[in-house]
């Protein structure tokens, strides 16, 4: 939660007046590399979820989602049955580096509540058409916006540390994207 691709999206989009939620999975508040099993994060992810709906805050409106793993534990909440009104990936890590063979999809057929994937062309976790290919078959309920030369955080060839046009091109569309979906 600490990364400065996390804080970006989370400082800018309270800037603009929404409630954000950033955490770590319990792997990673005790500084381990090897993530917990998939049980621990998504209790860990459903947990976060009840407190920021029951919490202070009280929102209308509860969108869910992350960055790579992050948000591929929220789509797998969200597909067993936590009620929230969409869910955003940035950068969904589809397939492991390598094996395109080894989708992780199956899942978000099973959601019916509206998606957002914001992904890089460059994206080595989630190949161009394998994504297409994904989207399509969820409907109408699931769309893409394409970072032009972006990899799985969205930096492109042109620079070492990412770019900011292309973190303001995502957090525009994502903003949009909360914006028009009921």
């Amino acid at each position: 939660m600490h990364t400065p691709f996390i804080r970006y999206f989370h400082t800018e989009l309270a800037k603009r007046g929404f409630l954000t939620v950033r955490f770590n999975f319990p792997y990673m508040e005790a500084r381990r590399r090897v993530p917990d099993r998939r049980e621990i994060l998504e209790e860990s992810y459903r947990a976060i979820v009840e407190q920021a709906k029951n919490g202070n805050h009280k929102p209308d409106r509860v969108f869910i989602g992350g960055k790579s793993m992050g948000g591929r534990i929220a789509s797998q909440i969200a597909a067993n049955g936590v009620d929230v009104n969409g869910l955003f990936f940035l950068g969904y890590p589809l397939h492991p580096i390598g094996k395109t063979d080894q989708l992780r999809d199956e899942h978000l057929y099973k959601i019916k509540k509206p998606m957002l994937f914001v992904s890089g062309t460059r994206d080595s976790f989630a190949r161009r058409d394998l994504l297409e290919k994904v989207v399509s078959k969820i409907g109408s309920n699931a769309q893409i916006h394409w970072i032009e030369n972006g990899d799985h955080s969205f930096k492109t060839p042109d620079t070492k540390t990412g770019s900011i046009d292309t973190l303001q091109e995502a957090l525009v569309s994502l903003i949009d994207w909360f914006q028009t979906t009921a």
